[in-house]
């Protein structure tokens, strides 16, 4: 009887929806825990106007009493409304479901992708997907469908790709060849905390630019192994699908009715490419024109409030930070239907939309998974829980006596645990900056390094965290590209899947740093790890 026990116990699986509303319960549990316990710290941070410290203490809220639950409840339909991964997957599901219903992905996939091999083409994808951190987190929304589409063509299992591009964006986060969003996020906490030792201290926007773009290569590279070497085997591959394709490249012509077919087929093909490659191009050069200050009608999503170019493109109030994801979109939409209408695949506006509607007809179950995963980030962020991780961490790195290479494995370790906890950079460097920047300038680590350290502990855990606002979509398109049905992929069986790339990639940035550290190479120009 025992036994037989076990045994369905071990068949148990739950729905991922079901397991972002047992961990919103399990929170809220813990709020009360923990408020009980009395559970808090005290951390520092800087005046932006003096540069003086000021001391902030902060306690678990307790949301298992009548007030908490009164906020859960009254904000339920704000957090949905206002948790950027819903409005940023509708729009890019809406792109992309065009691109494939115009048959352009599928023919970009088989005129170009089909003749590269599958180890060029994933490191392609991670590459795309590490560089694409430079503009927030629009690689998940736009790399994920579109490796699992390339995957599926090139006869291999869609779930490979979805993992190498979610891979590649997560445990890539903030590094990239160029200079973007994180620096702007990041650096003025950096210049304050640094300041509290050196009151001219300045930190330049290409401070991290060399170990950005070695870093980028190097994890493309051990990625693309990982991928080939351990994710791919693990999932094997479509056969059904390599074959068709395969059928298709060496069609025998059997009559002259067949050949006139495939003629036709072709010739409309080409015809469509060129209306799409006419039409995308059209599309940049707007884009790129909108960013362009000082020329006629030009600037169009740039705050021209701001001092420099690159707070007017990633700052804040940027329009082109705010309206990038839009942007993708309707150049994907008018790329598929340029495509789709010279390929005369499009012929009347309903078949557009009838075509999109098929290829958005699983999205309805995404929608509730965010729902209840939007629910759970909220609640867990009202409890203080995170930050108050993030505030401990960040005292006991201060409060380590000895330096050099067992400080930096210690403070790389414990920056990537509280990640787990509280995924955002920028709120964590907040909290951690005028604690561990003054202490370890004094032992010999310059501020920019100790911000890329920030990065590189804040990308080893970053794909392994349900908190992570975007591990949603990594969930959501396991499940819709998962064959049994019966068996959805949850939360935790989705963070097994990328473990192997998780503990592989972290080895890879603790040698990385503590090699580009010993070695002294300089981390930008004029920059080195130490002061």
């Amino acid at each position: 009887m025992n036994r037989k026990k076990k045994l369905k116990l071990k068949k148990l699986k739950f729905h991922p929806v079901t397991i972002y509303i047992l961990l919103t319960f399990l929170t809220i549990i813990l709020s009360g825990v923990l408020s009980s316990l009395n559970f808090q710290t005290t951390y520092s941070t800087i005046s932006s106007t003096d540069l003086s410290i000021i001391q902030n203490t902060v306690e678990v809220e307790n949301l298992l009493n009548f007030d908490g639950v009164k906020y859960i409840i009254s904000n339920a339909a704000r957090n949905f409304i206002s948790f950027a991964p819903l409005s940023m997957f509708l729009m890019m599901a809406i792109g992309i479901s065009v691109l494939i219903s115009s048959g352009f992905l599928d023919f970009i996939t088989k005129k170009f992708f089909s003749k590269i091999d599958n180890k060029k083409i994933t490191f392609f994808i991670i590459f795309i997907a590490t560089i694409s951190t430079i503009i927030n987190d629009i690689g998940y929304l736009i790399l994920i469908p579109i490796a699992a589409s390339i995957y599926e063509a090139k006869g291999r299992n869609p779930i490979a790709g979805i993992i190498a591009a979610f891979c590649g964006v997560a445990f890539g986060a903030g590094t990239t060849i160029f200079v973007g969003s994180s620096e702007v996020s990041l650096i003025p906490y950096t210049t304050s905390a640094a300041r509290l030792v050196d009151s001219t201290f300045h930190v330049s926007l290409l401070s991290n630019l060399y170990i950005m773009i070695v870093s980028t290569i190097i994890l493309s590279i051990v990625g693309t192994i990982i991928v080939e070497k351990i994710i791919v085997p693990k999932f094997g591959k479509v056969k059904e699908k390599k074959e068709l394709v395969n059928d298709d490249a060496i069609e025998v012509i059997g009559d002259l009715e067949s050949e006139q077919d495939k003629l036709n087929r072709e010739y409309k093909e080409k015809r469509g490419f060129k209306f799409s490659v006419i039409a995308a191009f059209i599309m940049i050069v707007i884009f790129i024109y909108s960013v362009i200050p000082d020329l006629p009608l030009s600037g169009m999503l740039l705050d021209m409030e701001e001092d420099t170019y690159l707070r007017q493109i990633f700052g804040d109030n940027s329009y082109f930070q705010d309206g990038f994801t839009y942007m993708m979109s309707l150049l994907f939409i008018v790329t598929g239907l340029a495509y789709g209408i010279g390929s005369k695949k499009f012929k009347k506006d309903r078949d557009v939309f009838n075509a999109c509607h098929d290829n958005l007809k699983h999205f309805g179950g995404i929608i509730i998974l965010i729902f209840f995963a939007s629910q759970f980030i909220y609640v867990f962020r009202r409890t203080n829980i995170g930050t108050i991780i993030t505030g401990i961490v960040a005292n006991v790195i201060d409060s380590i006596s000895f330096g050099g290479v067992p400080l930096l494995i210690i403070s790389i370790l414990l920056i990537a645990i509280a990640n787990l906890f509280l995924p955002t950079a920028s709120s964590k460097w907040e909290i951690m900056a005028p604690v561990i920047v003054p202490p370890l300038m004094q032992s010999n680590f310059s501020p920019q390094f100790l911000q890329f350290v920030l990065r590189a502990s804040d990308s080893m855990t970053k794909g392994i965290t349900p908190l992570a606002t975007f591990f949603v979509i990594f969930v959501a398109y396991l499940n819709i590209y998962n064959k049994d049905q019966d068996n959805p992929i949850g939360i935790f069986a989705a963070i097994k899947m990328v473990m192997p790339y998780c503990l592989i990639i972290s080895l890879t940035w603790l040698l990385l740093l503590i090699g580009w550290y010993i070695i002294g190479l300089p981390i930008g120009p004029g920059v080195y790890p130490t002061v």
